[in-house]
């Protein structure tokens, strides 16, 4: 199965108006990749741009989708997981409606059922935002 033929929502406990990712687009033993293109209606746009809130939550569901696809692989249900702390945020830019944005995390340690990641997204190329976000994965099936 190819990225292209998994839908997203089957990946990410997020449903609509919240998710903040279109496609997994990469994934391998420390890297995960995916692309969301800013829509004018999401409810985290204003003013024509993508708020700060919805580039944090876009790489959340970015770590989201990589552990999602674990699942898909182990053929287990998605799990709720939450952010627990978030460290060196810098917003370059807010991404303008219309851009794609492409997120790309590396798991940096994992340790019971915590992951520390870097993350950044860029549109473009440009570097729009960088951090490090703790993600505590719970026991907690996702509602489907």
């Amino acid at each position: 199965m190819t990225f292209e033929e998994i839908d997203i929502l089957d990946l990410i406990p997020q449903r609509p108006p919240f998710v903040l990712i279109d496609r997994l687009t990469a994934f391998d033993e420390a890297r995960t990749e995916t692309r969301f293109t800013v829509r004018a209606e999401h409810l985290m746009c204003e003013s024509d741009r993508l708020q700060a809130a919805g580039l944090i939550e876009n790489i959340a569901q970015t770590c989201a989708a990589r552990l999602g696809y674990i699942n898909l692989l182990h053929a287990e249900r998605v799990k709720l997981g939450f952010i627990g702390a978030i460290r060196d945020l810098e917003i370059l830019r807010l991404p303008r409606c219309g851009e794609t944005l492409h997120t790309t995390t590396w798991n940096l340690e994992e340790v019971f059922r915590m992951i520390l990641v870097r993350a950044e997204v860029r549109s473009e190329g440009e570097l729009l935002a960088t951090a490090q976000m703790k993600i505590a994965v719970s026991e907690i099936d996702a509602q489907n």
